[in-house]
């Protein structure tokens, strides 16, 4: 473990907030329906396949390139969107924070520090019937002696020791599906399942997990349209045990009970059977003492135009009991003064210690510089803010009664600037796939023909936008942090700001103080996808992924209190740069273009009086000879640490938090 003087700014603010009116969704609401258990589930694993490369290698409609050379899928197909990414690069003050030095908070000790699942893991489980998948999307979850980790498209059990107590199982097996795709003969494909997250309650002692789910043509892999929320609860809390999987439209094209936001339809490779889906991406998990809650950011699935953020939320006694659901819906389009809430993440809180007021509330945090918080999205936006918005679902009690009565309110505070984050540089290394991309050679044995685009070079990495990363409700306060462009010692590099807000509810309507905010950045090196993990108490750790001059990518985190933060620490050191598909040209959607892929998320989960955190990283590295294969070690495999495609690791770590030291 390394330790560094951190360089951030920490602010004491009384500001003022705005007050937003009242959103109440009663029992009539067209939001609110039905659901009924689909499956009994437990997780399942099956022998590796080969680690040959195998063509389709990317799934249709994800950035990728067909053997052919040719375009796998419209751009603005898939999942995991970002209009502030996709319409082009930096924000157009080129703003963010500055951070002027100092720290605040303890030092840390790591306890425990292994190795979650990686991508050779995830392409090569289920006999080799899953496509390369960049980025990982970091779920985490802690309770009743396990840890649970979910990332794309895969899930596996370990003990608090490290040690793993079930196989790498894929999703669409667990969730009811057939395999991503059947390479034996006749070539078929199942559904796309992806955005993953999964949460612990303590109340009801049932593991919680979610996925967007995207229907495609079995014989063709392209999208249909319709798209689903997975839920999957266990039935006991052992999570090695039966599940039960509920599934919940989100196409929002009036069929299958879904309300009609009237998404635009667009170009598509294969006429889809629901033209005006739109799409629920980015869903992650929250829970307050009644209810647990899933927010996504919906776009047009076959259009350009984003609608708004939606709201689910459920009773998760009812979820926990196995029975039929009331689904209460909640669309933000229009609320933040006419432009919609983006990525309005809900809160969890450690030990249930939730809110009760207003006869229960769940608090959310978001920001609103990117594009998608401005109009419909489709035009470039500031990129740039300095306003934080803290919202408030009351009257959570209801949803366990035949007739839920919610209402969604929301403050806006005042905060430091933040802004698109610059793409995040790394340490010069191997990068042995494109060096094989580069070799006419090579590439002609991984794709059947040469690169188009040759040469192919080391990437930058990408630092997310300006989203809302996971959030706590923890010693009455909420914590969060988001990614924003941060001036260090002069040069802008990719950066964090924190916040402490502590919010409270008065007449069913959400009122919010700042406690404290601030920047984390790290000198001639970049901190991104910040994921806040709190106690009870109020002491908690901040992860991240530090990389720059100095590091490959690595699992970093940092203390973080009513005091401010700490000094950056390494969990585990990046081996090598990443060197994966999203990064090179060939692979583009459209071809000839990139965008690197890191992310989307991480994790932080507090566990009495320490927290988990979890976060993507490189734990390998190679030189192209070894990639091209050894009598010891197959192509691509560099000894048995990375697929020919990506190279991408995730590391878990429990950090002990020290609350007497003051």
């Amino acid at each position: 473990m390394f330790r560094h003087r951190l360089v951030t700014l920490s602010a004491l603010l009384a500001v003022p907030a705005s007050a937003i009116g009242l959103t109440p969704v009663t029992a009539d609401d067209p939001g609110v329906r039905q659901i009924s258990p689909e499956m009994v589930s437990t997780m399942q694993s099956s022998e590796d396949g080969s680690g040959d490369p195998a063509d389709p290698e990317i799934a249709f409609g994800q950035s990728g390139t067909g053997s052919d050379g040719s375009s796998a899928a419209p751009s603005v197909e898939g999942a995991n969107r970002s209009r502030s990414q996709d319409q082009g690069g930096a924000g157009r003050g080129g703003g963010g924070g500055e951070d002027k030095g100092g720290h605040n908070a303890t030092q840390l000790t790591v306890l425990t520090s292994f190795e979650g699942m990686n991508h050779r893991q995830q392409r090569l489980t289920n006999r080799g019937n899953q496509f390369s998948i960049e980025p990982p999307d970091q779920g985490l979850c802690i309770g009743s002696g396990f840890v649970v980790e979910v990332i794309n498209s895969v899930i596996r059990v370990f003990d608090t020791s490290g040690n793993p107590l079930t196989g790498v199982g894929d999703l669409n097996t667990f969730l009811g599906y057939p395999a991503a795709i059947r390479r034996a003969p006749p070539v078929s494909f199942g559904p796309v399942v992806t955005d993953p997250s999964c949460y612990f309650d303590q109340d009801t002692q049932r593991w919680f997990l979610d996925a967007l789910t995207l229907e495609v043509f079995p014989t063709t892999g392209n999208f249909q349209g319709p798209n689903h929320l997975d839920l999957a609860i266990s039935q006991t809390a052992d999570p090695r045990g039966a599940w039960t999987v509920y599934r919940l439209p989100v196409q929002d094209d009036g069929t299958a009970g879904t309300p009609n936001h009237g998404c635009s339809t667009g170009p598509a490779r294969q006429a889809p059977l629901n033209p005006n889906a739109c799409l629920g991406d980015y869903p992650h998990l929250g829970a307050d003492a009644n209810g647990l809650y899933v927010t996504t950011n919906q776009y047009s699935f076959f259009g350009m135009e984003f609608h708004g953020a939606q709201v689910y939320a459920f009773s998760k006694r009812a979820l926990a009991s196995g029975g039929s659901v009331t689904v209460t819906q909640i669309d933000t389009a229009g609320l933040d003064n006419g432009n919609s809430g983006f990525t309005i993440w809900p809160a969890t809180a450690p030990g249930g210690a939730n809110e009760t007021a207003a006869n229960g509330t769940e608090y959310f945090m978001s920001s609103n510089a990117a594009d998608e918080a401005h109009g419909d999205g489709t035009a470039t936006g500031p990129r740039e803010s300095r306003q934080l918005l803290i919202w408030a679902l009351t009257n959570t009690a209801s949803l366990d009664s035949a007739t839920p009565s919610v209402q969604l309110s929301h403050t806006v505070l005042k905060v430091g600037e933040y802004a698109l984050p610059p793409a995040s540089d790394q340490k010069a290394g191997d990068v042995p796939l494109a060096a094989c991309l580069t070799d006419t050679a090579c590439a002609t044995f991984l794709n059947r023909q040469p690169d188009p685009f040759a040469p192919e070079t080391e990437a930058s990495i990408d630092s997310n936008d300006t989203r809302m990363q996971p959030v706590t409700f923890a010693n009455g306060e909420l914590w969060g942090a988001l990614d924003t462009a941060l001036r260090v010692r002069g040069t802008v590099k990719a950066g964090i700001e924190w916040f402490i807000v502590r919010p409270s509810v008065d007449g069913g309507s959400v009122q919010a103080a700042m406690t404290r905010l601030g920047y984390l950045g790290l000198a001639n090196n970049n901190l991104t996808y910040p994921a806040v993990g709190v106690t009870q108490s109020g002491h908690g750790v901040v992860a991240f992924t530090v990389t720059g001059a100095d590091y490959y990518p690595s699992a970093g985190f940092a203390a973080i209190d009513d005091r401010g933060v700490g000094t950056v620490q390494i969990a585990a050191a990046g081996a090598g740069p990443v060197d994966g598909l999203s990064d090179y040209k060939y692979y583009g959607n459209p071809p000839g273009t990139t965008r690197p892929r890191w992310g989307d998320y991480g994790a932080a989960v507090a566990d009495g009086n320490t927290v988990w955190i979890a976060s993507e990283y490189i734990g390998q590295t190679c030189d192209l000879a070894t990639y091209e294969g050894t009598p010891t070690s197959p192509f691509g495999s560099c000894n048995g640490t990375r697929s020919s495609l990506a190279n991408w690791d995730t590391r878990i770590t429990q950090v002990q938090v020290d609350t007497d030291s003051r």
